[in-house]
């Protein structure tokens, strides 16, 4: 007779959640209206259940373990699908709109998963998105016309948006595009660039000026989709992350010096208690999705 699986518990498991999120058992305990001792007592239980240490002590604050990093995202969505599950029972399925933002590199590579994935946990949730610049999503946030976005780390940020990770910036040309000779021949190189400001046009102009590389703009655009089709057109290089470059084109390497790395943040809006939830759920999904491609 073959052996069933183990079933993860997951009162244990909303412990173990809930214990990361506030960064003590003591906190977490009081959001869960339970002793420290009984949430303490939950984590061990799912440490054994796993069959690995799940936490270590950072001072006084809790932080994962590898293994931890890869049972919170289970756990994040067994824990929405139980909830999900309950309100569906009783009626209450999360209802109303939530007004989310992405950079347009972000846009068609990533938001389709996304989006799919969180219509399947919030079927009665309206969704409204916006793809556009830095500048017009950081505007619809102080506006309160977003209610968060995913954005390149402004440089000199007053916000205080949550730091998902650092992306290499990468040179991305046509293969059929000689750099090598064009610097040879001490030719300025065509630069493919958005319309300023831009902070990936800064970085490559920066780089290339302290490299002492003559340069020159030949394709301004004021979408990412046109800085894509005249790169496949031959017409000049760019700088962008690997996330959405098209197949066709290639990254140039070492021949031309680092333009470095660019963060990504994830900006809330005031916040909305109603679509508190949801607003969770859809910012884990985006922070998965993007760490899956870093």
């Amino acid at each position: 007779m073959t052996k069933l699986p183990l079933t993860l518990d997951l009162d244990a498991l909303r412990s173990f959640v809930t214990g990361i999120e506030c960064g003590s058992f003591a906190q977490a305990a009081h959001r869960l209206c339970r002793s420290t001792s009984a949430v303490s007592a939950q984590l061990k239980k799912l440490e054994q259940q796993c069959g690995a240490d799940l936490v270590v002590r950072n001072g006084r604050h809790l932080a994962l373990t590898h293994n931890g990093e890869i049972i919170m995202g289970y756990a994040r969505r067994l824990l929405a699908l139980n909830d999900e599950a309950l309100l569906a029972l009783n009626g209450k399925l999360m209802q109303g709109e939530i007004r989310i933002g992405m950079q347009e590199d972000f846009g068609e590579s990533l938001m389709p998963g996304i989006l799919g994935e969180f219509k399947r946990h919030h079927p009665g949730m309206r969704i409204i998105a916006r793809v556009d610049r830095n500048r017009g999503l950081l505007n619809a946030i102080k506006d309160n016309a977003l209610d968060m976005a995913l954005l390149w780390q402004p440089e000199n940020a007053q916000r205080g948006g949550k730091l998902i990770g650092q992306c290499p910036l990468e040179w991305i040309a046509h293969p059929k595009l000689d750099i090598s000779t064009l610097l040879a021949q001490g030719m300025p190189l065509p630069l493919v660039m958005l319309e300023s400001p831009c902070l990936m046009r800064s970085r490559a102009i920066e780089c290339l000026d302290r490299a002492n590389i003559a340069w020159q703009v030949v394709f301004v655009s004021q979408s990412l989709s046109g800085i894509w089709a005249a790169l496949q057109a031959g017409l000049g290089i760019t700088v962008r992350t690997r996330i959405g470059m098209p197949g066709n084109l290639r990254v140039a390497g070492s021949i031309l010096p680092s333009p470095g790395n660019l963060g990504i943040t994830l900006e809330q809006g005031l916040g909305n208690e109603a679509i508190h939830g949801a607003q969770v759920m859809l910012g884990q999904l985006m922070e998965e999705a993007l760490l899956s491609v870093m």
